[in-house]
């Protein structure tokens, strides 16, 4: 893709995602991350009606008269967003590939940050971390997000969702509001989950292609894995594989639904074929009334 490609791409993208913020999703973020942290603003005098666990005891014992300290909400957040950029991303058979969903929910995601004047940070990942973007400020630097998003090209097809999860925890100190955004094509990552979570705010954005549930009756084709790059031939007229097929997703599904739900993250599924608007929509409510 040249430069003038990528710009047009990125200016769509841009046009798009921020009318998306502006109309229906700036609201609802800031009810989804209100009151995540307090921060000490200045010492008063005691008034009837104080809470007496706020009262400051040094500056009370100094001035011989009960003081209380003033906390205001503490606003602004760091946003990650972990990008899931493996091999198996490169697919999609109706509208967009998966990548290009991600691509969008997290453009949404940083306009709906930098609009609430939260800083905004990515990993993308394979089975190795491909890129650390560090958490900044400003239009620019989202527009600097969504061109690395719309051209990167990974080194490595495969995924290690563990690894870009301890990554995350070592690298970045501060707790954080993060996005993970994969198919989770993977394994072994509940452990990494838990770790992650417990010290982030940490949600699990899943995004699949219908033809990952069902598989449809086209006769005989020639498949290819997208992270190993091994070939098979299939007959898909074959009734009894395709039921296997739908069967072995289902499973599949519901093992991941299952690891989110036992390591405590809150996670949407987006079928990328599909509006993402309703499944992020009813998320963000989700959250906004436990908030």
């Amino acid at each position: 893709m040249d430069a003038a490609e990528i710009f047009k791409k990125v200016r769509k993208i841009e046009i798009k995602t921020r009318g998306l913020v502006n109309q229906v999703f700036a609201g609802q973020y800031h009810s989804m991350f209100k009151g995540r942290g307090m921060a000490f603003s200045e010492v008063r005098e005691y008034q009837y009606g104080d809470d007496i666990r706020s009262i400051d005891w040094n500056v009370t014992a100094r001035f011989n008269h009960p003081y209380v300290k003033i906390f205001d909400e503490e606003r602004e957040l760091t946003v990650m967003l972990l990008v899931d950029v493996s091999g198996s991303n490169q697919f999609g058979t109706r509208v967009r590939f998966k990548q290009e969903a991600m691509t969008e929910i997290a453009a949404v995601l940083a306009f709906s940050a930098i609009k609430n004047n939260d800083k905004v940070g990515v990993i993308f990942f394979s089975d190795k971390i491909e890129k650390f973007i560090p958490p900044k400020k400003g239009t620019s630097h989202i527009l600097r997000i969504i061109r690395e998003l719309v051209d990167f090209k990974a080194t490595s097809r495969k995924t290690d969702i563990s690894g870009a999860l301890r990554y995350l925890t070592n690298v970045i100190k501060k707790r954080s509001t993060v996005f993970l955004l994969s198919d989770f094509a993977d394994e072994g990552y509940e452990n990494a989950l838990k770790i992650a979570g417990n010290k982030h705010d940490l949600i699990a954005l899943r995004v699949f292609d219908q033809r990952e549930a069902e598989m449809p009756d086209v006769g005989l084709v020639q498949l290819s894995d997208s992270e190993t790059g091994a070939r098979q031939w299939i007959d898909t007229s074959d009734a009894a594989l395709r039921y296997a097929y739908k069967v072995n997703h289902e499973r599949r599904n519901k093992d991941i639904s299952n690891i989110l739900k036992r390591s405590g993250v809150d996670f949407a599924e987006v079928r990328c074929d599909m509006d993402y608007v309703p499944p992020l929509m009813k998320l963000f409510r989700k959250r906004g009334t436990r908030a």
